[in-house]
């Protein structure tokens, strides 16, 4: 192993002159390496100078064209479809009141006073939050007019991060399955409904509307393991209520 040796040290030996020797000329080489590794590297620079440019300016216009969508197109686009659909949204919430449902239904879904409704806001606004919820309300809009297929177009392409929208929009593509008396597929959205999230509002509702279907098809065990967790987990819940009537029908089916 090398020891330090102060600057002006003087060998005592021959031995120890030959290895201040090696030491020396084994630097040397070092720095000689570095040196060509730089010379190499600055050659390889100087001679991709424009495609070095050429990557740095698209990053540059990349980055410069996110920003300006954002500020110029996206947020003005945004704000726009928001505006259009207040009208939209003040007829689907007074028809949810009960007031002239299915006319106001109609108008939320078509428009009315010079704005779009939700169908044009969901096609014209793709892509945007506003059009996003768009899809919900129109998806919920055509169930309440019984046109159950639009409803499930609608829905499926409505998503959400909110607990309890993305709950009850799976719920009701399986309410509008159960409709068209395509069991299985209303079993299989009440089922992704509750699993959605768990809450003390829509987690005993699907769990409660997936055993009671499961109990139709014919699926007792599934149907009782639903009635159970409604028991212990939501004992305060409006279907815990009546759920020992559906366990008795569930364990006496087994």
């Amino acid at each position: 192993m090398a020891t330090y040796k102060k600057r002006g040290y003087k060998p005592k030996n021959k031995k120890e002159q030959e290895e201040i020797v090696e030491e020396n000329s084994t630097t040397a080489e070092v720095f000689n390496t570095l040196d060509e590794s730089a010379s190499k590297t600055e050659e390889w620079v100087v001679g991709n100078q424009k495609y070095i440019i050429g990557v740095i300016a698209v990053a540059a216009v990349l980055v410069l064209g996110y920003l300006g969508y954002n500020k110029f197109i996206a947020a003005p686009t945004e704000k726009e479809a928001m505006n259009e659909m207040y009208t939209a949204k003040k007829y689907f919430d007074d028809a949810a009141s009960g007031v002239a449902p299915d006319s106001l239904y109609t108008m939320a879904l078509n428009g009315g006073e010079g704005k779009y409704g939700m169908v044009d806001i969901a096609s014209e606004y793709s892509g945007t939050p506003a059009g996003n919820q768009a899809n919900y309300y129109a998806g919920i809009a055509y169930l309440n007019l019984k046109d159950y297929q639009k409803a499930i177009e609608y829905l499926s392409d409505f998503s959400s991060d909110d607990i309890m929208l993305n709950a009850i929009s799976k719920g009701a593509i399986g309410d509008a399955f159960v409709q068209l008396e395509q069991m299985n597929e209303g079993l299989e959205y009440y089922e992704k409904a509750f699993k959605a999230n768990v809450n003390e509002f829509t987690t005993p509702l699907y769990l409660m509307k997936a055993a009671r279907l499961a109990l139709d098809l014919g699926e007792n065990e599934k149907a009782l393991d639903y009635l159970n967790r409604i028991k212990t987990e939501f004992p305060s819940s409006t279907e815990a209520s009546k759920v020992d009537v559906f366990i008795g029908k569930a364990e006496a089916s087994l």
